[in-house]
């Protein structure tokens, strides 16, 4: 749970608790998808309802906790940052979620599973993509200390050392995207086409998972500068 900043506490709850919470749930819904992911290779469709379901329930809970920000932000709490910009790093954490439910929904919509082939390297991204949001939140967790020392000083660049591993991270699921790709392409033959345009579809929005999680870095980085 994230500590409470000295002047939240003067003028109502501090913003940045809420904000650090939301980013948690929405990393919650991300997490599960290599679990979701497995259950399908493994024709375990009654396990995979249930993950399909805490995704749901994560994205819903985020979404909730985002409008809870959005109406309760103090307007005048004397924040070394605008409020505007904590509103759109919440919105820019929604994207982890709402991203992660299209790809569960997608699977779950066809009772995708994916070739055996490409089972490994689809596991891969989907872990790889994980870490980028894990990351992000690792980050998002330092937001209190970073208000308390007002955005100076060695906490800055502990963070900035943080979103330099989360860009690392997302460069490498490029890689494992193409990398995939390359595989599908070659398996295209042998598959029925609409099967084929769902996993690439699916495959772009593991991808666009890492960006959003990346997203998030480059909103606090922006932060980091002001």
């Amino acid at each position: 749970m994230a500590s409470r900043n000295p002047l939240g506490n003067l003028f109502g709850r501090s913003p940045i608790g809420p904000i650090q919470e939301h980013m948690q749930v929405a990393h919650e819904a991300a997490e599960h998808l290599p679990e979701l992911i497995q259950a399908t290779a493994d024709n375990n469709w009654d396990r995979a309802r249930e993950i399909h379901k805490a995704i749901n329930d994560a994205e819903r809970e985020a979404d909730k906790m985002k409008r809870e920000v959005r109406r309760h932000l103090p307007k005048s709490l004397f924040l070394p940052v605008p409020r505007s910009d904590l509103l759109g790093l919440v919105t820019i954490q929604d994207q982890v979620a709402n991203t992660a439910k299209d790809i569960a929904s997608i699977m779950m919509g066809r009772d995708m599973r994916f070739p055996d082939k490409l089972f490994p390297a689809v596991i891969e991204l989907a872990a790889t993509c994980v870490a980028c949001s894990g990351q992000a939140l690792r980050a998002i967790q330092e937001l209190d200390e970073l208000l308390e020392v007002g955005f100076t000083g060695r906490e800055v660049k502990r963070v900035e050392t943080m979103l330099k591993e989360l860009d690392k991270l997302e460069r490498r699921t490029d890689k494992q995207q193409y990398n995939l790709r390359r595989k599908l392409f070659k398996l295209e033959s042998e598959l029925p086409p609409v099967d084929v345009m769902f996993y690439y579809r699916a495959t772009a929005l593991l991808g666009t998972l890492a960006d959003c999680a990346e997203n998030v870095g480059d909103r606090l980085q922006v932060l980091l500068a002001k």
